[in-house]
Formats: structure tokens, sequence, C-alpha cells
């Protein structure tokens, strides 16, 4: 819904139930959402920004070739859209620190989503982890053989260790794929699955929740 108040409402709540139900520490949360934060203004700058010959918009600059304008309009069309992006990382940003991936990867079995599609999204969540174990220790590995004194030495550490991680990469593929073999695996993967009960009061605060946003969408189109 392109709707700033909706989007308000929306980080709001995800908020509240992040940090208050959730009990994740205010800061910690921050600093999650700081790094989509940053992606979101330095994409959204160039709506606001813009250049042209002539002293054009409410609010403009010259540089000597040219002007940079805004107006309130590009300024408001840059808010709004950053609200909007905003609301849907932290919505998803709820459902990843709340929801394990295999209920989600559950969930989406129920829904019919090709098989492909969930081995995948199993399989690259779990060798993430894996490869960032590897990298954690060949970092605390260099740094202990002074890999960081300076920045021409971090500089050549860091290119070392771009470069074994893809080939630590390809041999833990390999381990791991024997490892799927020897146990049977026959291109499908299979998982223990608990089925769960719904919880009628939660169903009904979400559908509430939903209903609400609808309606404040329509009475503040």
């Amino acid at each position: 819904m392109d709707n700033p108040y909706v989007s308000i409402v929306v980080i709001t709540a995800m908020a509240y139930l992040t940090v208050i139900k959730g009990e994740i520490p205010l800061r910690a949360y921050l600093s999650i959402l700081a790094i989509p934060i940053a992606f979101i203004l330095l994409s959204t700058f160039t709506i606001a920004i813009d250049f042209s010959k002539d002293p054009i918009g409410q609010y403009n600059l010259y540089l000597g070739f040219g002007y940079v304008f805004t107006s309130i309009m590009q300024l408001k069309k840059m808010i709004f859209l950053i609200l909007k992006i905003f609301a849907a990382i932290s919505a998803l940003q709820m459902l990843t620190l709340s929801t394990p991936s295999s209920e989600i990867i559950y969930v989406l079995r129920k829904a019919c989503v090709p098989k492909i599609i969930i081995e995948l999204m199993s399989l690259i969540y779990r060798y993430i982890f894996i490869l960032m174990d590897v990298a954690t220790k060949m970092k605390n590995s260099a740094k202990s053989r002074q890999g960081y004194c300076d920045f021409k030495t971090s500089c050549y550490t860091f290119g070392n260790i771009a470069s074994n991680m893809l080939i630590i990469s390809l041999k833990k593929a390999n381990a791991y794929y024997d490892a799927m073999e020897a146990r049977c695996y026959d291109g499908e993967l299979v998982f223990l699955e608990e089925d769960k009960d719904i919880d009628k009061m939660q169903l009904a605060v979400a559908a509430a929740f939903i209903s609400f946003l609808i309606l404040l969408g329509s009475f503040t189109r």
C-alpha cells in the first residue's frame, strides 16, 4: 500500500514485536537495521536530487556547469519511498528474528512452493554459516600472525583469505555432498517437521491488524 501512514504503523508494530515481545535489545535491533537503512538512503537520494542547466525547483545550487535542484514534491516522494521500503524491511527482520528458518521452509512447503527452491534455500542458508565460521577462523589465524599490522598487509591478507575461501568452499561443498549421498540422498531433501496448532488468538490479532492497515490506507488515501 503506497501510504506513509500505513508504513509508519507497520514500522512501529514490527519494532514493538521484535524489541518488546521478542526481548531483543534495542541497540542490537537498530544495528541490524543500520545496513539496509544505509542502502535505502543511498538509493533514494537520487530521487530527490536532479541536475539542470536552468535554476528550477524550490531549492537549487549552482555548481559551475549546471544546477543541482530539488523540490518539495521530490522530497516527499523520497520520504514516502523510504518509509515504504523500511516498513517492508522491518517486517522481514521481524520474521527472520522470531521464526526459525526450518519453520519458514515448512510453511513454504505447505504452500506448494517448488521443491528445488525450498532445497536451495535450505542449503544456501546452512552453507552461509559454514563459510562464516571458516572465514572467522582464517581471520583470527591471520591476526595472530600480524596479518593486519598495517594497511598494505591488511589488503594482502584480505586477498589471500578471499582466494582461499573459494577453494575451501568448493572442498566443503564436495564433502557435504558426499555426506548427503552417504545418507541415501536421492535428489530430495527430507526434513523432520513438526505440525503445530494455530493459536486462534494470534490468528485473530493478525487478521485485526491487517484489517486495520487496510482501513487506514483507505481513509488516508
